[in-house]
Order: structure tokens, then sequence, then C-alpha cells
């Protein structure tokens, strides 16, 4: 066994009802509370109109900023500007995985009253983020970055010189993840699907990883198996919390994979991508997954010696199978026949929906790596992913 490490998680509570919670748990760190949602969903709900009145009736003093799309450094940049006056106490972002990059940011970035751009990774030129932050509260109203879970803070600027790019540090985790599947029953059917294949595409990455390591193996298999259950049965009914429950969890598991054993060619590309493109991130992972692990499996196949992540492959394509004593080839095949059926049966889009072309190929993978995959893919392997996921 290789030695590993593992990073903190949030303090987690988890499971339908635990919204209300928030108003004590924000309470815990002050009186004033920067809160960050989506433009519509959740301030339009009745949740937001009730935790408003908890956090008035606790006399704590509430600023609320609203993220659009997904962060991009300016959008950070006047958040901090326009609040740090404020001066809050804590930083309470409730939404999809873009508002919870945002808080994460803002929190990060308030004690410094800086630009963020500097300290991006790849991108900026100052030393690393010293780390401060205000206190963070993360709660997901989608299942599928698992940002809730992690160190970083995504953000973007799209545009032929775009780039997706992160903040990172230790910590950056949440100090608190309230993870409540109810508030994701709201989601549409389309956004229930593109975030659901971005969870399970995290926990397969993590899974075939070459970081991977027995913890993150154990993590990772079971949300694969509660994906394997649950997600074509909340796409087509959104009100089973059951399974919005088993999906809110994978993707918090997703969180915890990614960023202990790192992820693979899908997500290396899908960052070139979404520098370039304004395509959702859950939209491009979900395009990509059927073509990278193809084009993956069958370079494994391929190696004259046995490569442990074919075993792996299996062992995940059992979980869909209803037949016994098969092959690891047979398991394996068939994961990926599962995968193209989903792709179909959500109406997943194609890169090419969202205005990728064969012209783009060249910038994308010279943009994008693929340094934790299972098997290294040549610039010729990456196109052919790029080809059959247009």
């Amino acid at each position: 066994m290789d030695p590993f490490t593992l990073t903190s998680t949030p303090n987690l509570h988890f499971g339908p009802g635990k919204i209300s919670i928030l108003p004590s748990a924000a309470k815990s760190f002050g009186s004033k509370i920067l809160l960050i949602t989506g433009t519509r969903s959740f301030p339009a709900s009745t949740d937001s109109l009730d935790l408003l009145e908890q956090l008035d009736a606790r006399k704590m003093s509430v600023e609320h900023f609203t993220i659009e799309n997904e962060p991009s450094p300016g959008v950070i940049d006047h958040a901090v500007r326009t609040f740090h006056s404020f001066a809050p106490d804590v930083v309470v972002a409730i939404g999809g995985g873009s508002v919870l990059d945002a808080g994460k940011a803002i929190s990060a970035m308030l004690p410094l009253n800086e630009a963020v751009k500097p300290y991006l990774e790849g991108i900026g030129k100052k030393p690393v983020h010293p780390g401060v932050k205000i206190p963070f509260i993360a709660v997901p109203t989608t299942a599928g970055t698992g940002s809730e879970a992690t160190k970083n803070a995504v953000l973007s600027e799209i545009g032929k010189r775009g780039y997706k790019k992160s903040i990172r540090h230790n910590n950056f985790v949440p100090n608190i993840a309230i993870v409540d599947p109810v508030l994701t029953v709201s989601c549409p059917p389309s956004i229930t699907a593109t975030s659901g294949m971005d969870a399970f595409t995290q926990l397969l990455e993590s899974y075939l990883s070459t970081k991977a390591n027995p913890i993150t193996d154990a993590l990772a298999y079971e949300g694969l198996k509660r994906v394997s259950f649950s997600l074509m049965n909340v796409y087509h009914d959104g009100d089973n919390l059951e399974a919005r429950t088993n999906m809110s969890l994978a993707s918090y598991i997703s969180g915890i994979t990614l960023a202990n054993a790192g992820l693979g060619t899908v997500h290396g590309l899908a960052s070139a991508i979404g520098g370039y493109f304004a395509i959702q991130h859950g939209v491009i992972c979900s395009s990509l997954i059927l073509a990278a692990n193809k084009v993956t499996l069958r370079k494994l196949r391929s190696e004259k010696e046995t490569n442990g992540a074919i075993i792996k492959y299996a062992s995940v394509g059992k979980m869909f199978s209803r037949s016994e004593g098969k092959s690891d080839e047979y398991y394996a095949d068939l994961l990926l026949s599962v995968v193209e059926t989903w792709t179909k049966e959500m109406d997943v889009p194609g890169l090419s929906d969202g205005g990728v072309a064969t012209k783009d190929f060249e910038k994308i993978i010279n943009a994008s790596d693929n340094k934790n995959n299972p098997v290294t893919l040549t610039k010729d392997e990456m196109i052919e992913v790029l080809e059959l996921a247009l």
C-alpha cells in the first residue's frame, strides 16, 4: 500500500429537514451574515422566507448577494468591495455548485480585501493564499459538484482566452456543511440529470484515479452504488425523497474523493471547455463521460500488463447487472452500455450544442490534462474523445 493523506472535511449535518439548524449554526459565529444565493430558485422559495424570518427573530443582520452564472473573478471582487465594510461574521452560501464556489471564494477574499485573480492557480502571480477566511457554511440545493466538501473554489472567465481555475487552501473547506435533500426536490429534470452525472463522473474518476487510496476507494464505491440505483429514479420522479437523499450523499462523497484522489480526463477537458464556452459544468461532464471512458477502457485492454483499473470498471459494472458469474470484460462493457443508455434517456446534449466544433479541439487539448487517468491518453486519443462527445 502506498502512503497517502486525507484532507479535512466539514462539520456535516445531513438529512431531510436539516436546513432547520442553519439559523443556530450561523448564530454560533456572530450576528452578521452575508447570504449568497442564486438569482431564482431559493430566493423565491418558502424556505428562503422562513430562513429570513428565523434570522430576524434572532436579531441577526443579513446582507444578500446573488450569483447568476458560474462565478468569475470580477463577480468575487465586486462582492468583496461591496461587503468588506459590512464585515460579516459568517458567509452562508445556499445553492448549486457555482453558488457554493462563489461563497467559498468570497469568504476567503474578504479578510484580504484584494482581487482574487492574482491568487488563482496557474493564472495569478501572487504567492499562495495565506488561508485566512470568514467562517463559511455551505448548503447545497443540487446533488452534483460536492463543493460543500472541498477546499477549492472554481472561478472562470469565458471567451477566446478563457480559463477555469481554482483558488485553493486546506482552510477553505467549509466550517459547516448542511446537506438537506429536501432542498433538491425542486430541481428540474435537466438539472437533476446533469448534476447527477457530474457526481457520477467524479466518483468514477476518483475511483479509477492513479492517486486513489483504500479510503477513497471505499467511499467512491459507496457513492457509485447509490448513484446506480437512484439517479434514474430521481430523474423520472423528482419527488422521490429516498432517491434524492441517496444522490445528495453521493454528491457529498464525490467531493471528498475528488479532493483526495483527484480526477481524470473528463474533468481535465471540462476545465478547458468551461473556460472557452458558456456551457454548464454538469453538461460538459455528462457529454464527455461515455467518450472518455470508452477510449480509456480500450487503451487499458490494449496494454500487455494486467491493469487493476479494468477490475474497478468491472466492479462498478456489476452494480448494474442482474447476471452473476460473468467476466470482468462483460461487466466493464456493461457499465459503458448503461452510461450510453442514461445519456440518451436523459437527453444529455453533446458539446456541439454548446458551440464546440472540431476547429476548437487543438486549443482545448492544449489547455487540458489527464494526469490521474488510469492510463495516459495521447493527443490523438484526446481528439477522439472530443469527437465522440460532439
